[in-house]
């Protein structure tokens, strides 16, 4: 019998990557007793260390890991800010609609490291969110990613207007900041197609 269940498990694990379900249930239930964050343009961070799992052959952080760990910090920033439960309730989605993102120097086995997510800024379809890579060890920002969020089967107008029960509107950001968001987001658009 144990044979049969180690066996089991093994596969699993192998096969259908269950460290990721285990992982995103974990961040779902260590941020749903954090304190909630009123400000929804307010910056977020959560910690990370780079594990067996994580690296490449070369022992540095594997390039997909950087998305994923994104994908977990965009959840926590979700589920602390209320974005999260709005969506529910209105049955929305959120989908990685665009994403670009620059390395700047590796993350080591073992290094911790800090990843600062904030939403820059929404349109009629989309939030628009920045994410930071910072190492522990001396604050140098090793990766930055800049990701569209697309909004199915409802708008960030109305997320955000139920979340924060008022109309709420986009902050200006500099031509040059809008500029760059379009750049890169539609370059990366154009890579995909």
């Amino acid at each position: 019998m144990w044979l049969v269940v180690t066996l089991l498990s093994v596969l699993s694990f192998a096969f259908f990557d269950l460290w990721y379900f285990i992982r995103g249930a974990l961040v779902f239930l260590v941020t749903s007793f954090e304190i909630p964050v009123k400000d929804i343009l307010k910056e977020q961070t959560v910690r990370g260390i780079v594990l067996m799992q994580d690296i490449d052959f070369l022992g540095h952080m594997n390039n997909s890991r950087y998305l994923r760990e994104c994908d977990f910090a965009r959840v926590s920033l979700y589920i602390r800010n209320g974005i999260f439960n709005v969506t529910r309730k209105l049955k929305a989605n959120m989908v990685l609609g665009a994403a670009t993102i620059r390395y700047r120097r590796s993350l080591r086995l073992f290094e911790q490291f800090k990843i600062r997510s904030r939403i820059l800024c929404w349109d009629e379809k989309a939030f628009y969110i920045e994410q930071e890579f910072i190492s522990c060890r001396d604050s140098f920002v090793c990766a930055t990613m800049l990701c569209r969020q697309n909004v199915l089967y409802s708008t960030p107008d109305k997320l955000l207007q139920i979340l924060c029960k008022r109309k709420v509107e986009c902050p200006d950001f500099t031509e040059e900041l809008q500029l760059w968001i379009k750049y890169n987001l539609a370059n990366s658009a154009k890579l995909k197609a």
